[in-house]
């Protein structure tokens, strides 16, 4: 068999900002043709917040003020369900052989990845915007202001950032879709063991360290102060602390199995 090569170091490099545009479209692209997995990114996170609002939250909040508490918890679950494509995306991309056409362009060796993370992120930010819109015609009331929607929305975005690189690198980490579908799902558990649908304190106490001592909990936390005007204390900057590590994390992870798998330096 024939191994290919990368062209060589004097080869020229288009500009990275319309290298990184270009695998932008391409990923926006497959996410339109993908239909079914924006559509469901959407409707698994809006179902949820409908049972637990009408078939739950009488008996967990009988004043009917639950769908304020829950809507926080389904926008991080939203956004996780987004997420969670990136890592079947990157997995056929890795099997598919179409990394190796890649690897005879002058292009950075991880354009692929960051086209797949960036395009995830201005996808999971739309559904997102839309599980807010259901979440208000069903009674969320946000008493924020135009700065604390700012903060809120800045937040949701790193988060997503930081979660769909770990998505990616899991995509790279395993060698087909279906295994890359099975070890995403388990992150998709995190918002149930955290403040996002009942509080802590309800909790028993050897779970109410874990949900307190795990990234979702203050980044929920921070989301539901900013909207509601709940006391934040000190889940800010414990959240954004969160986010910037496993986004720091997830890069240096994903970056080194791509070029590890893809052979590029």
């Amino acid at each position: 068999m024939t191994t290919l090569t990368a062209l060589p170091h004097s080869a020229p490099r288009a500009p990275r900002a319309v290298v990184i545009g270009t695998f932008v479209r391409r990923s926006a692209l497959h996410s339109v043709r993908n239909a079914e997995a924006l559509l469901m990114a959407v409707l698994l996170p809006t179902m949820l917040m409908l049972l637990f609002t009408y078939v739950f939250g009488g008996a967990i909040a009988p004043d009917g003020n639950y769908v304020t508490y829950v809507v926080p918890g389904i926008i991080l679950l939203c956004a996780g369900f987004g997420a969670a494509s990136t890592a079947v995306e990157v997995t056929q991309d890795m099997t598919t052989g179409i990394i190796d056409r890649f690897r005879t362009m002058p292009i950075p060796a991880t354009a692929v990845l960051t086209g797949h993370v960036v395009a995830s992120l201005l996808r999971n930010l739309a559904a997102t915007a839309m599980v807010i819109v259901v979440g208000l015609l069903v009674g969320f009331r946000p008493n924020a202001t135009a700065l604390e929607w700012l903060a809120a929305v800045g937040l949701v975005a790193l988060y997503i950032l930081a979660i769909t690189w770990v998505f990616a690198a899991i995509g790279l980490a395993t060698g087909s879709p279906e295994a890359a579908s099975g070890y995403g799902f388990i992150l998709l558990f995190l918002p149930y063991l955290s403040s996002a649908f009942v509080p802590v304190s309800t909790m028993p106490d050897w779970l109410q360290w874990v949900c307190q001592h795990q990234p979702i909990t203050p980044i929920i936390e921070t989301i539901r102060g900013l909207l509601t005007g709940t006391p934040i204390g000190e889940s800010g900057l414990v959240a954004v602390l969160w986010c910037v590590g496993i986004l720091a994390a997830a890069i240096v992870w994903a970056t080194w199995l791509f070029r590890r798998r893809a052979g590029r330096r």
